[in-house]
């Protein structure tokens, strides 16, 4: 029996989550309130990637990965290659390669259609975008523009969080949760992906006796009632094959685990906007009271023991207090400077796309998360007087900028 159709127009059910297919009829709105307010994944078809760059030129006649294009264009990029039949905590040790010898490896893999003694290796988190950003690649599409993370670390020039992957049938991505519980989205250029998605909070009942994620959860083992006492509690994972040409939306704290079912290239993004920002705050908080409790034997003999947490804390997560502040205050003084040169008086069915109504929608998440942060005892012990502007002068900027540009 096929599955229902939903009552939009162009949304489908598929694999239990919903397809969105056609471009025209579906609008940002709809996505802002009913995924990402929603926190709620999706696929979108292929047609939504049709036109980009890399869909033709690294994608050979038969639907497979051009390597001679990838070897002309790319073959001497240093690439982050991970060992999936190695475990090293809850993930895989990786080591950068040149591009053309891992698509080596991947084509040796095809040829002699027998297991590699090197193991099954995965190309991931290769910043491609970065490193060459004048590739005819993609384009971002507009549902994933409003996109804090890759806008702050852009500006300051670190970092970013886009990322391609490139890996054999067989390799696979360990149980997990994206960095800072953010969204994300994977487009598949070619290839097939099997997801196992679940959502927020299902990933408790997966704790070992330790209190522990499991590192695959479609390992035997978690049917071991003395090791996972609380594995029957947990739902079903939402099971999703994602096809050529799709995108599927990965909402904040979603575990998931990815596998490659055949030879599949993707394109993945990680991002932060006001929808989510309030789980990206809960995520640190958790994160500084785990490395607080790891050290708490020395906090009465280390100085500056509160700062020493927030360097632990910045070496594992990549972000601490007073940096989140920094982006909080980066994102603020560019919505600032657009509501300068824009009107808000916009109608009110407008869709909610990014633009000024928009940017006062991000003030007021902003002005929300930094109330917060402000009354935060681990964030008042570092001195945040010294911060430009003092945390409170910005706070007071956002409620004046709020309250003058808000639509009524």
């Amino acid at each position: 029996m096929d599955e229902p159709l939903k009552v939009e127009a162009g949304v489908k059910v598929r694999d239990h989550i919903d397809l969105i297919e056609e471009p025209e009829t579906f609008s940002y709105h709809q996505f802002f309130h009913q995924y990402m307010i929603g926190n709620s994944p999706c696929l979108f078809s292929s047609k939504f990637t049709e036109s980009w760059g890399s869909r033709r030129s690294w994608v050979s006649a038969d639907n497979e990965p051009n390597w001679n294009h990838l070897l002309r264009n790319f073959g001497d990029a240093a690439v982050p290659v991970a060992n999936c039949d190695v475990k090293e905590y809850n993930a895989n040790p990786k080591e950068q390669v040149p591009l053309r010898e891992y698509i080596e490896y991947w084509r040796e893999c095809r040829e002699n259609a027998s297991p590699s003694p090197r193991g099954c290796l995965y190309m991931k988190d290769w910043h491609m975008q970065r490193e060459y950003p004048d590739h005819d690649v993609y384009e971002t599409p507009e549902y994933f523009s409003s996109d804090w993370l890759n806008e702050y670390w852009d500006a300051v020039a670190v970092d970013d969080y886009r990322f391609v992957y490139m890996g054999p049938a067989g390799s696979w991505t360990p149980f997990h949760a994206d960095v800072f519980r953010s969204y994300s989205w994977s487009a598949n250029i070619c290839g097939r992906k099997k997801w196992l998605l679940f959502p927020p909070g299902q990933e408790e009942h997966l704790r070992d006796c330790h209190g522990n994620l499991p590192y695959d959860v479609t390992s035997a083992a978690l049917q071991d009632p003395d090791l996972y006492p609380d594995c029957q509690k947990c739902c079903p994972p939402i099971e999703v094959t994602q096809e050529a040409g799709e995108i599927i939306f990965v909402p904040s704290g979603w575990h998931h685990q990815v596998y490659n079912v055949i030879d599949t290239i993707s394109i993945n993004h990680n991002w932060v906007n006001g929808c989510n920002v309030a789980v990206m705050w809960q995520f640190l908080q958790r994160e500084l009271t785990a490395v607080q409790q790891e050290i708490a034997e020395w906090k009465d003999t280390m100085d500056g023991w509160d700062l020493h947490c927030q360097v632990i804390m910045k070496s594992c997560t990549g972000i601490n207090y007073r940096e989140f502040y920094a982006f909080l205050k980066m994102i603020a003084q560019r919505r600032f400077e657009a509501l300068e040169t824009t009107a808000v008086d916009v109608p009110a069915e407008e869709r909610m796309a990014p633009g000024p109504r928009h940017a006062v929608f991000d003030l007021q998440k902003i002005a929300d998360v930094l109330s917060a942060l402000i009354d935060n005892g681990d964030f008042q012990k570092l001195d945040v007087e010294t911060l430009d502007p003092p945390p409170k002068q910005l706070l007071r900027q956002l409620k004046t900028a709020i309250a003058q540009k808000s639509p009524a």
